[in-house]
């Protein structure tokens, strides 16, 4: 989890509580850096709608989170790369890892097609810094002639 630099004091429950009503909005690869920059390089896949409260108690170290609806359509035809959750007012709180593998929103599928279900399967918090990308993928931009970082 990339806490924005206003929030990054609050405990994780403060996090959790400043979510209710709130949004998480799946994006495709090139995540940026810093939930504090804008997202402008990823297209939007789908969008969740917490509801209120935003999480019930955590059952085995994964949250419970709770949404309006879940699954939601896919609004967009692409592979899930990060998540961001919005407060209600739409105010950035925080940037998640996601897609089908070890991430902090996993989803029952590994790509979505405009219109078809989406669903999170599991939601966990990974400490900051934690993140499984590598540093040199973020913000990153397909560019002809120029090789993917290497090991």
């Amino acid at each position: 989890m990339n806490v924005t630099t206003d929030l990054a004091a609050c405990s994780l429950d403060e996090l959790k509580t400043l979510l209710d009503g709130g949004s998480l909005t799946i994006y495709s690869v090139a995540r940026p850096s810093s939930a504090d920059q804008p997202v402008e390089r990823s297209g939007t896949l789908a969008t969740f709608t917490f509801a209120t409260p935003a999480f019930t108690a955590a059952t085995d170290g994964v949250e419970n989170p709770a949404f309006a609806a879940n699954p939601v359509p896919a609004s967009s035809v692409g592979t899930p790369g990060f998540a961001r959750a919005r407060r209600a007012d739409g105010t950035v709180v925080a940037d998640f890892s996601a897609g089908p593998g070890d991430r902090e929103v996993k989803f029952s599928e590994v790509s979505f097609s405009h219109g078809a279900p989406v669903k999170i399967a599991s939601f966990k918090f990974i400490a900051e810094g934690g993140w499984p990308e590598r540093p040199e993928y973020y913000d990153t931009r397909p560019r002809t002639g120029y090789p993917m970082p290497s090991a």
